[in-house]
């Protein structure tokens, strides 16, 4: 048998038997590394560890430590959940079972529903499995085993999976002892390594294949990490995230509400809108500081101008239509791009108008399915920040980066620094030739690496295959929160179509007719997903120059109730938002009352106070007190509820 090369991550490369596993080679190194060992990454693709390499490749031995177990780790304890419901109740039927963000589900076919105390069961004989240790091995069946193995054990819906999988694909059973399920793999070597580390969250329905016409399943979700301190930490996080709930706090601060006659849209109240508006005014100002001119365009226009710039095609199922009288379809906009073409070709421009830089608030309008809706970060009624800048091919990347550098100031005076961008490259489902997406796909990676130089490697990068745009490839933006989760918010995409497509061009120094390329901008992406993200990330708590009301001015006894106008009316004067509370109720009663609406500053009022003209200065949050002059106070309020753009020094 002839011999093969295998490169190891260091570079070195060594002669081995073809045909030898991951298990032996990790026992050829060391006893400790193959007492590790779960899986091989060969060739950059993750495989058994039993699996033979049967060619020269690059390999790397995954520990149950190293980041691409975790996936394993979740996959496995999936297959043990599958093995434990069937033991409990025999004859359930199991479906899908994926591994998805923070964990894992399993979808199965039960005649009687799950009970809250069955979760319990469940864990109890997942750990029991674990502890057995069993052995994961592979086999390869033909469909007609697999379907006759299935069809004994009255398992239907895994013989509709065995039909789905392509012909000439294999066919791939797992076994954990005597346990098996269809599955594509890869797994670690046997159950014990999963660990310990695992928590079933919850019960939900599911259909099955995710269609309303098929029968209703049930699923379960679960979580599993490499370590028990990592899944104390998750579920404190969790913990954490539910007290933050942006539609919690969004009640009890009287911002919005939601309502089934409206799915997916917003209804703002006055504090909610006060906050909107803020965030409106400070990008107005950072785009009319980076020289953007701000437009509006229509909410509405006929189909054929969708089919013309490609959405209908590539977008159609998310786009709201209606039929007027005479019978032309009109869509609602889902994008603001192709109406700032319209703008871009009124009247004639030349190389010397470019960048031209447009931006609009656009609000756009996208279906989105039911139960994706998530208060207001995933809504069917938005409004963008959304700017277009027509350019020259050669201006790509010192536009890019003038939005990058004005994207992360702005990130940060919102109170995000730890950035992390992704190119996302073209998508199956796309327009125009690949010549153009190279362009685009280069013209992006080498703004990329130039923002990772210029931050001395700080903000981390990163490709995400398939994931653009269909007219284009794009950068996005994904920050972190105080509790550690991360939310993909702007974009920065590059198109060489779209332009071209609704017949935009400009007049070149040659005086050719050349079409502009479209950079797509987007900072805060969706307002009112941003939004949801501030609250969230502040709890609540927003610092004084964003939140709706500034200040409230509460009095102790109603013989202080003139001095308190004067104290709202000199707040008001200083352009502090502000509210008075004359109520007959004890000042303890106003202070919970206000600090349950996370209002951050109380400014109270007593007899004493109106004699000498000054207030006592309570922060949300604080139980201290300050006492101090009304001059004094809103001088001090005023410096610090000025933005973070507008401060000196």
């Amino acid at each position: 048998m002839s011999d093969i090369t295998l490169r190891f991550p260091d570079g070195a490369e060594r002669q081995y038997p073809k045909n030898i596993t991951g298990v032996q080679l990790a026992e050829g190194i060391s006893k400790s590394l193959a007492k590790k060992a779960v899986a091989l990454v060969r060739d950059g693709r993750l495989v058994d560890l039993a699996d033979p390499i049967d060619a020269d490749s690059a390999i790397r031995i995954v520990t149950r430590g190293d980041p691409e177990a975790l996936e394993l780790i979740r996959h496995d304890a999936a297959h043990v959940m599958a093995e434990a419901v069937q033991a409990l109740w025999p004859g359930t039927q199991v479906t899908i079972g994926p591994v998805i963000e923070n964990g894992f589900y399993y979808d199965f076919a039960k005649s009687e529903p799950f009970q809250p105390d069955d979760m319990a069961k469940i864990e109890k004989k997942m750990g029991e499995i674990i502890q057995r240790n069993e052995p994961f091995t592979k086999e390869f069946w033909s469909r007609e085993k697999a379907k006759d193995f299935f069809r004994s054990k009255g398992e239907t819906f895994k013989i509709e999976l065995v039909d789905a999988i392509p012909a000439g694909e294999d066919l791939k059973i797992y076994k954990q002892g005597e346990w098996l399920d269809l599955c594509r793999g890869p797994h670690m070597t046997s159950t014990g390594q999963i660990g310990k580390a695992f928590k079933l969250m919850k019960f939900a329905g599911a259909y099955w294949r995710g269609d309303s016409n098929n029968p209703q399943l049930q699923r379960i979700y679960g979580t599993a990490f490499a370590s028990e301190d990592d899944l104390k930490a998750y579920l404190s996080q969790l913990e954490e995230a539910e007290k933050r709930d942006h539609r919690k706090l969004g009640r009890e601060m009287d911002l919005f509400h939601f309502q089934e006659e409206a799915p997916g849209s917003v209804f703002w109240h006055p504090k909610g809108w006060t906050l909107f508006q803020n965030l409106i005014a400070y990008m107005r100002r950072a785009q009319q500081k980076a020289g953007y001119v701000e437009v509006n365009s229509p909410d509405m226009m006929e189909r054929t101008f969708w089919e013309q710039s490609g959405h209908w095609q590539n977008y159609g199922e998310n786009m709201f239509t209606t039929v007027l009288p005479d019978e032309r379809v009109f869509c609602c906009k889902p994008m603001n791009c192709p109406g700032h073409v319209q703008i871009f070709k009124h009247g004639l421009k030349s190389y010397r108008d470019l960048p031209l830089k447009i931006a609009e608030f656009g609000k756009v309008h996208r279906y989105e399915p039911s139960g994706a809706l998530h208060g207001l970060l995933r809504v069917r009624h938005f409004t963008q920040d959304d700017a277009h800048v027509f350019i020259a091919e050669n201006q790509i990347k010192d536009e890019c980066l003038k939005i990058n550098d004005l994207m992360l100031s702005i990130y940060k005076d919102f109170g995000f620094e730890d950035i992390f961008i992704k190119l996302s490259t073209r998508p199956e489902k796309r327009v125009g030739a690949d010549e153009l997406w190279d362009k685009a796909e280069a013209a992006l990676e080498e703004v990329l690496d130039e923002v990772k130089r210029r931050s001395n490697g700080q903000i981390k990068t990163a490709i995400n295959p398939g994931e653009g745009a269909f007219y284009g490839p794009k950068l996005e933006y994904v920050l972190r929160d105080a509790i550690g989760r991360e939310w993909q918010c702007g974009t920065t995409q590059v198109d060489f179509n779209l332009a071209g497509r609704l017949g935009a061009f400009y007049i070149d120094e040659h005086s050719n007719k050349v079409t502009p390329v479209m950079i797509h901008r987007a900072m805060f992406g969706s307002l009112e997903r941003f939004l949801g993200i501030l609250i969230e990330n502040h709890a609540g708590h927003f610092p004084l120059w964003l939140s709706p009301v500034q200040a409230v001015v509460a009095t102790i006894v109603s013989d202080a109730d003139g001095y308190a106008g004067d104290v709202v009316a000199a707040l008001d004067a200083a352009g502090l938002r502000s509210e008075i509370d004359l109520r007959n109720e004890k000042i303890n009663y106003k202070v919970r009352e206000h600090s349950l609406a996370k209002v951050p500053v109380m400014l109270v009022v007593g007899k004493r106070e109106a004699e000498e003209r000054k207030v006592s200065v309570r922060r949300l949050g604080s139980q201290a007190q300050t006492v101090m002059g009304l001059d004094e106070a809103i001088a001090m309020l005023k410096a610090e509820a000025s933005p973070p753009d507008l401060r000196l020094g």
